[in-house]
């Protein structure tokens, strides 16, 4: 990566970075240009060499988030193994409480415009994820059926999880979230 290449890929950071820490502030309507120049410590034109608009920030920040989540989902290979199970779903609980943005989204307007935009990404992933899939899958329509209830589970619980300000404790969410796919989809996938 060129010098050049790299400061654009900071400031873009910094854009998004703030916004997130913005979204804990206000919400996204009242989040304006000069608010993430300030909060970034970038200028105004390099705002707007990376987006047109706060809209399109907001679209960025979904993406980001979603590719954030695919990360982690990425890393994930499903056993019967109660303390993989628990770390990755702690993972996914710290992220959703690190991310003020993701909690924001999940009860904002915008709320479906995301989750319509994770479904799909999900979807993308379980047929990936079913094309990949060990022989010893018989029906993959079924097991793709599995996974998306997962990721299905995983959404409900975040979104109530954050609806109640993540009173309870990430770990306490990662047992639930563990519980449920170990005992609930897991014996069903095999």
């Amino acid at each position: 990566m060129n010098e050049l290449d790299e400061r654009y890929s900071i400031s873009e950071d910094a854009i998004i970075e703030s916004f997130f820490l913005l979204s804990r502030e206000k919400q996204f309507e009242k989040i304006s240009v000069a608010d993430v120049v300030k909060k970034s410590g970038v200028v105004r034109s390099t705002f707007y060499n990376h987006y047109e608009n706060i809209p399109a920030l907001i679209s960025a920040a979904e993406d980001k988030t979603i590719n954030d989540i695919f990360e982690l989902m990425e890393s994930f290979h499903p056993k019967d193994d109660h303390q993989l199970c628990h770390s990755y779903f702690l993972a996914i609980c710290n992220y959703t409480k690190d991310n003020p943005f993701l909690a924001s989204i999940l009860h904002s307007p915008r709320g479906d415009s995301f989750l319509e935009k994770a479904m799909m990404m999900f979807h993308r992933y379980v047929a990936e994820l079913n094309e990949a899939a060990p022989e010893a899958i018989k029906d993959r329509e079924r097991f793709a059926y599995y996974i998306a209830a997962t990721i299905g589970i995983n959404l409900g619980v975040l979104h109530k999880w954050t609806s109640e300000d993540c009173k309870e404790a990430p770990e306490v969410i990662a047992d639930i979230l563990t519980t449920v796919f170990l005992n609930g989809v897991l014996p069903f996938m095999g």
